[in-house]
């Protein structure tokens, strides 16, 4: 593979499939990007998005400018194959509800890195395209790398379901908004301190979605720093 320039097939794997989704989405869907100016082109952040379909990981790996690492329940995985095609892709496994502390080491990882992070706090998919309840792992892994946050607020990927969608070219849309930074915490955070950083991500996000998609959390004032 020397002669293409790529010293690991994986790698090549990446830009065949990102060229792929990004084609899939120019001619199958009506996109739209708000906020590009928001995202640092280089240097460690966390995407945070709230989370409907499974073209979501997709759909920001080819709207971001960068490239991003995702963490992804662990049962996907499976089998080996699938693994392999999912870690070229930049995702890596963690444990769905409870505390991975492997998992939570290779994000921190990949932050030290300057690497592009991109976490679904709900942990799982909305059916009813609502935001539920977050788990604390993002709110965990930002603070402790204290590095800027970017929320993301996904709209119209509920369409892509089924065979049907594909003749409609549904409208999808990526709100993308500015970052932010949590406030600090001293020492080691608790469950009670968890809970409270975790909010202040989720309003973040609920903030740049439409009333239709908001849930669990709605819109208030939030005490962070702007970074």
């Amino acid at each position: 593979m020397d002669w293409l320039g790529f010293r690991d097939i994986s790698i090549l794997l990446y830009y065949i499939v990102h060229s792929i989704f990004r084609l899939l989405f120019l001619l199958l869907t009506r996109r739209r990007i708000e906020g590009r100016e928001n995202i640092s082109r280089r240097g460690a952040v966390i995407f945070v998005s709230n989370h409907i379909e499974l073209v979501d990981s997709p759909l920001l790996g080819v709207s971001l400018g960068r490239r991003v690492y995702f963490m992804a329940k662990e049962e996907v995985f499976h089998p080996q194959i699938i693994g392999y095609f999912m870690r070229s892709l930049g995702a890596f496994p963690v444990r769905k509800g409870r505390q991975d502390r492997k998992a939570l080491l290779k994000a921190q990882q990949l932050l030290a890195e300057g690497k592009a992070l991109t976490i679904y706090p709900e942990g799982m998919r909305s059916q009813s395209r609502k935001v539920k309840l977050a788990f604390h792992g993002a709110a965990l892994i930002a603070s402790r790398s204290r590095v800027p946050i970017i929320p993301i607020g996904i709209t119209g990927t509920e369409k892509i379901r089924g065979i049907g969608w594909i003749w409609r070219r549904p409208q999808i849309a990526l709100n993308i908004g500015k970052p932010f930074i949590l406030p600090p915490i001293e020492g080691r955070p608790t469950k009670y301190e968890l809970a409270k950083l975790t909010d202040v991500i989720m309003e973040h996000i609920t903030d740049i979605l439409p009333k239709a998609y908001h849930g669990y959390y709605r819109t208030r004032s939030l005490n962070v720093i702007e970074g």
